[in-house]
């Protein structure tokens, strides 16, 4: 029994140090600031401090990559998981959607936050920070509220 353990060990740790030569591509993509929600919208300090505490890791091209996305099979999920947050919103390239989209998106970023689906529970362990309060919801979906008056305004 024990020679099957020492065994079955080394085979992981083998296994551990193998997935470590398949790193997935840890990417910021340059940020053009003309095109970012910052530039495009009114946003109020309270709001840029929730956004980028709480948003920009996965839903921009501004990630912070602490060392644990160098470790797989880690790095693996969470590169996954920044890959659909900028797939499903990226803050950084807002202004490559038409009005109503962003109008759509704000509604969605309220609507996630109250439901607490954002930020993803996954992601609260190890970023504290980025919890968000009631009040930061409240702020966020005041703020969202606003910028779809603004942009309903502007469309007519």
């Amino acid at each position: 029994m024990r020679k099957l353990l020492r065994w079955t060990a080394i085979v992981l740790f083998v296994l551990l140090i193998g997935m470590q030569v398949m790193r997935p591509a840890r990417t910021n993509p340059p940020v053009d600031q003309s095109q970012t929600i910052e530039a495009k919208t009114q946003m109020t300090p309270p709001v840029q401090d929730i956004i980028d505490r709480s948003c920009n890791d996965c839903h921009s091209n501004k990630t912070v990559w602490p060392w644990y996305t160098n470790v797989a099979p880690i790095s693996w999920w969470i590169v996954d998981h920044i890959n659909q947050g900028r797939q499903n919103l990226n803050l950084s390239e807002w202004a490559k959607l038409d009005r109503d989209r962003q109008a759509k998106k704000l509604q969605q970023m309220c609507d996630e936050v109250q439901d607490g689906a954002m930020p993803l529970p996954s992601y609260l362990p190890m970023h504290s920070k980025a919890k968000l309060s009631d009040q930061d919801k409240k702020t966020l979906c005041d703020w969202t509220e606003a910028e779809r008056a603004r942009l309903s305004g502007a469309a007519k």
